[in-house]
């Protein structure tokens, strides 16, 4: 289970190209433009400019999403978190917002009516919960 990251993109919501070029980046670990541009264009029935490769790239670098770094001439970009990391954190902030905006009984109504493998899942998380707790206390 993936913990949430110590660092936080400073904008959160992305764009679908963004996510795209996202994922291609956290597939390859260290990419150039060229490296994006051409998996996408992989699939011959897309087009992209090379340009807009580079624009949604300092995007995600300004967002918060990436570093990037100049080797000899050309410019690379990592993700400055994992995958892994990215979902923790988008499932905490729709948790979170759902909990913000809801009302206890409106949530005790939505719990009572999830089907049995996700009634499971709340076991689940509720006791994780519970050891969460148990070591907090412990480290009092």
């Amino acid at each position: 289970m993936a913990s949430l990251p110590q660092y936080r993109p400073r904008k959160v919501s992305l764009g679908p190209l963004e996510k795209e070029i996202l994922h291609l980046v956290w597939e390859l670990k260290k990419a150039t433009v060229k490296d994006v541009h051409d998996r996408i264009l992989a699939d011959p029935d897309r087009e992209l400019a090379y340009t807009s490769v580079t624009t949604v790239l300092r995007r995600l670098t300004e967002k918060g999403w990436l570093a990037c770094s100049k080797i000899g001439r050309a410019f690379s970009w990592e993700p400055l978190i994992s995958r892994q990391e990215a979902e923790a954190m988008q499932a905490y902030d729709r948790l979170h917002n759902f909990l913000a905006v809801s009302n206890p009984d409106l949530v005790a109504s939505f719990a009572d009516s999830l089907d049995t493998a996700s009634i499971e899942q709340i076991e689940a998380i509720a006791q994780r919960l519970q050891a969460v707790r148990r070591q907090r206390e412990e480290q009092k």
